[in-house]
């Protein structure tokens, strides 16, 4: 495959995760506020769609959801198969 899909992927991936990231700091706000909240399922959404590192890292940082077991251990799992796939599909585009 090509250097675009390449550059595609390497800046979709750096998207994702800046939104997955500000995905939790937004909702993080607006729960102190108790204002209209983001959906957990929009939340994982972030991840799953190659967003895990980021939603990880603003879980931490703004410490929210750090208490639900789902995000707790279910995002690190995907960043886990992130990596795995990762691994896996680089030989397969070089």
């Amino acid at each position: 495959m090509g250097p675009n899909i390449k550059i595609a992927l390497i800046i979709w991936l750096i998207l994702i995760n800046i939104i997955a990231f500000f995905l939790f700091g937004a909702d993080k706000g607006r729960a102190k506020k108790e204002a209209w909240r983001i959906s957990e399922k929009t939340l994982f959404g972030a991840a799953i769609l190659g967003g895990s590192l980021g939603a990880i890292c603003g879980m931490h940082l703004f410490r929210h959801k750090t208490k639900h077991w789902y995000f707790r251990y279910g995002l690190p799992l995907l960043l886990l198969i992130h990596l795995g796939l990762g691994f896996w599909l680089v030989p397969m585009i070089s």
